[in-house]
């Protein structure tokens, strides 16, 4: 496959996820800030600043209101990570590497786009945001239900799944820092109620509510939440998850190529260094620092992807 077929397939799947994620994080902000309206321009805050464009956001607005947070993660077309600005950029590969995708594929990202447009041509008022929401997720589910469903499992099923899986671990590795420096008020709330709310929203934040009842019960603490986020491969959104399958996805494209590459190296450093836990020699060496040290690493695999396969030739 041509590097660049193959990079515009990586950057689809990443764009599309990362619309999927942002939504789910306005999300829990929203949740927040209807219940805990004293501390909902923090919280607002946090949600950019997991997002990456609290700099941005500051350059243009005042305040962290709803209404504009809101809009400037939804469908301000200034920024590049906005759920609409996204999701154009995943169309724009998707046509890139249209003659790698199969037809359901392309239908299902180019009705995404449509759909979106037609849903945001307008501020989102906040009655409407719930549902605007469920249908940008819908809308990210149906295209991975055609990959899934219809794709081939060959190098460009692959490098969709390397998009979504880099996208996905980088994300949750975010929030995991986000939480732990911003939205705990103060050391002396860990264990509190206020400390457990806000482990129960960035659980929420990644779909991972229920399943974490399932696993642990009623008990909320922050170990068990920080190691179901980063150490149970079962769950689809960890970072163990995350890492185990790029390092299988990286495997199958050396065999296809009959090559090993760096990138496949240091997806195994990865999974054999920084995920083997215990949980608590993470939180005994800081969890920010590990969180650092993960998003440093998953950033490096991405760029040595990107050469070892030629994106840009």
């Amino acid at each position: 496959m041509l590097g660049k077929t193959a990079g515009s397939l990586f950057w689809m799947a990443r764009y599309l996820e990362r619309s999927e994620n942002n939504a789910r994080l306005i999300d829990a902000g929203f949740r927040i800030a209807l219940t805990r309206s004293a501390t909902a321009p923090a919280e607002w805050k946090s949600v950019l600043v997991t997002a990456g464009v609290n700099q941005a956001f500051q350059a243009t607005h005042g305040d962290y209101s709803s209404a504009r947070v809101i809009d400037f993660l939804l469908r301000d077309p200034a920024n590049p990570s906005s759920i609409i600005s996204v999701v154009k950029q995943a169309r724009d590969n998707a046509r890139t590497a249209r003659t790698a995708l199969t037809r359901e594929t392309w239908e299902a990202v180019n009705t995404s786009w449509m759909t979106l447009v037609a849903l945001l041509k307008r501020p989102v008022r906040e009655d409407d945001l719930p549902d605007v929401l469920t249908t940008i997720r819908q809308q990210s589910a149906q295209v991975r239900g055609a990959i899934n469903g219809t794709m081939l499992r060959n190098d460009g099923y692959y490098f969709s799944l390397l998009g979504t899986l880099l996208e996905r671990a980088d994300n949750t590795a975010r929030i995991l820092d986000v939480k732990y420096y911003l939205l705990l008020p103060s050391v002396a709330h860990i264990g509190t109620t206020i400390d457990n709310v806000q482990w129960e929203t960035i659980l929420r934040s990644v779909s991972a509510h229920r399943a974490y009842r399932w696993l642990y019960g009623a008990e909320i603490s922050a170990l068990k939440i920080a190691e179901f986020l980063i150490l149970y491969r079962q769950m689809p959104r960890s970072l163990a998850f995350c890492c185990e399958r790029m390092e299988d996805n990286l495997g199958q494209l050396a065999e296809g190529y009959g090559e090993p590459t760096e990138a496949g190296r240091m997806a195994a450093a990865l999974n054999r260094e920084r995920l083997a836990g215990p949980i608590q020699s993470i939180f005994d060496g800081g969890l920010h620092e590990y969180v650092t040290g993960f998003l440093r690493a998953t950033a490096a695999l991405a760029r040595q992807i990107e050469r070892d396969y030629r994106f840009v030739e």
